[in-house]
C-alpha cells in the first residue's frame, strides 16, 4: 500500500520526477484522435505529412489524459479531496509517434482552506517532455488535500 501525502508534506518549489515514461504509439494517436478530436493530422498520416506539424501528432486531450495517468504512478497516493481546476495549459511542443514521455510536478504554492479548516489547497506545475527534453504539455493544477489527521493523544 502506498504511503499517504497530506496536504502538510507539500513543500513550496519541491519539483518530482513522476515514475516511468509513456511511449506514444500510431495506433493510440489514432485512436485517441478518432474518439476525441478527428483532425487530419491525428487521423491521417498523408494528410499529417501535409499539415503544419510534418506528421502525426498527439491530441491536447490525449497529452492531458496520460499527465493524469502519469500522476497515478507517484509512489505515494495523494489525499486529494477534489480537482479544482486545471489552468495556462500549454503545447509549446508536438508529441509524435514514437515519443517517450516522462513527467514532472512543482508545488508552486500551498495554502490552508479559508472556509474548511481541514483540507489545504495545492496549485503545482506538471510538465511533460519528449526524449529530447522538449515539453509537449504544461499546465497548473489546483486541487484540495486532506490535511494530517490528529493523532488520538489526550
Amino acid at each position: 500500500m502506498k504511503p499517504i501525502r497530506y496536504f502538510e508534506d507539500y513543500v513550496v518549489g519541491e519539483e518530482q520526477p513522476m515514475p516511468g515514461e509513456y511511449r506514444l504509439s500510431r495506433d493510440e494517436i489514432v485512436e485517441v484522435g478518432r474518439r476525441w478530436d478527428p483532425q487530419p493530422f491525428h487521423l491521417d498520416e498523408e494528410a499529417a505529412a501535409d499539415s503544419v506539424f510534418g506528421g502525426l501528432v498527439a491530441a491536447s486531450a490525449h497529452l492531458f489524459a496520460i499527465s493524469s495517468w502519469m500522476a497515478t504512478k507517484m509512489p505515494h497516493r495523494t489525499a486529494a479531496v477534489a480537482a479544482l481546476g486545471f489552468d495556462e495549459l500549454r503545447i509549446p511542443n508536438p508529441a509524435r509517434v514514437g515519443d517517450v514521455i516522462t513527467a514532472t510536478a512543482r508545488c508552486v504554492s500551498a495554502r490552508e482552506s479559508r472556509s474548511r479548516p481541514e483540507v489545504g489547497i495545492v496549485r503545482s506545475e506538471m510538465t511533460l517532455r519528449n526524449q529530447d527534453g522538449l515539453v509537449v504539455l504544461s499546465m497548473y493544477s489546483t486541487f484540495m488535500v486532506a490535511r494530517r489527521p490528529a493523532t488520538g493523544s489526550s
